[in-house]
């Protein structure tokens, strides 16, 4: 696509998976952005080696061998996912009023980064659409000929978003969920469905007892709340390499969301007439993370599916 100038800032998370991070930069130097923001959490002094392999990681990243506006934000500490993943986007929403995002196991299609650009630009004032996702979990399902359709769902194996949405988010604290979940409304939010009413609930505890340590709950209810909805693309545009036993959340290499097949997204993009959630394919879409088989904490409870689609967040 030699028209094509990558001009959003890429922020690009890392952590501790040299192997994964080489394989993402690439693509990412591929593209050639103008700016890029690195964030990286910091080492976990009860894992022997572990400063090593963040070292490790640095080192590739620092390999921008293209003009380059190139900042960095890495913490000495080890602040966990959601500190790490909350504080790095809000350096990075500071110093800009959009940007694309990418994690260190994440593997995008060429064609990505245009989707994401052109669709910043489209639907930068219109607030009724809260961010743009690579991932399409329809496996091969079709629904017409737009390039994407709106979702409920955040998928953020690659994603994209604007200031001023992210920053009406309260991903540490998550304030308004002790009220929303009281209130009895919050079925409004998952309307039609009392088992994933309680799924969500379920899960959005969990985050906000500090008992799950995934960004992606918050983001999604900050979303919901607002009213907001998800780009889909057509097709799968991000391969999440980084499944396997030595990631937190993403740890069943064998699971069919592994290393997804991408495709590329034709261009000139063919945009949907109406503006409103594909209720057909968020269905099918949502049943995709019912169908994991139960893991047990201490206490008993099946939380694998909590663990499954709130591990969307990133695979370490």
């Amino acid at each position: 696509m030699p028209e094509f100038e990558l001009t959003t800032p890429i922020a690009f998370i890392i952590f501790n998976r040299p192997d994964t991070t080489e394989r993402v930069f690439a693509e990412i130097a591929k593209a050639r952005p103008t700016k890029l923001l690195l964030i990286g959490d910091g080492p976990r002094a009860t894992r022997p080696g572990e400063a090593e392999k963040v070292a490790a990681a640095r080192r590739i990243v620092e390999k921008v061998n293209w003009p380059c506006d190139v900042r960095t934000n890495f913490s000495d500490v080890n602040l966990g996912c959601t500190r790490r993943v909350a504080s790095g986007l809000d350096w990075v929403f500071q110093q800009f009023e959009d940007a694309i995002i990418m994690e260190d196991d994440c593997l995008p299609d060429p064609t990505f980064f245009r989707f994401c650009q052109e669709l910043l630009e489209r639907y930068r004032h219109d607030l009724r659409i809260g961010m743009i996702s690579g991932n399409n979990f329809q496996f091969g399902r079709r629904y017409g000929e737009d390039s994407y359709y709106f979702s409920k769902y955040c998928h953020i194996w690659g994603w994209a978003t604007w200031r001023d949405r992210w920053q009406s988010a309260d991903i540490l604290e998550m304030r308004h969920w002790p009220m929303v979940r009281d209130s009895g409304r919050f079925i409004d939010l998952t309307p039609g469905n009392k088992k994933e009413t309680l799924f969500w609930q379920q899960a959005f505890d969990k985050v906000h007892q500090r008992k799950l340590d995934a960004w992606a709950g918050p983001w999604t209810l900050a979303n919901w709340i607002e009213g907001r909805l998800g780009i889909i693309p057509a097709v799968n545009l991000i391969s999440n390499i980084g499944f396997g036993a030595d990631a937190t959340l993403t740890t069943d290499g064998e699971s069919y969301l592994a290393s997804m097949r991408t495709e590329p997204i034709a261009f000139p993009l063919v945009h949907p007439v109406i503006i409103a959630r594909h209720i057909v394919a968020d269905r099918f879409g949502g049943r995709q993370f019912k169908t994991v088989p139960a893991w047990r904490t201490a206490g008993g409870k099946v939380k694998r599916k909590l663990k499954r689609i709130l591990g969307l967040s990133r695979g370490r």
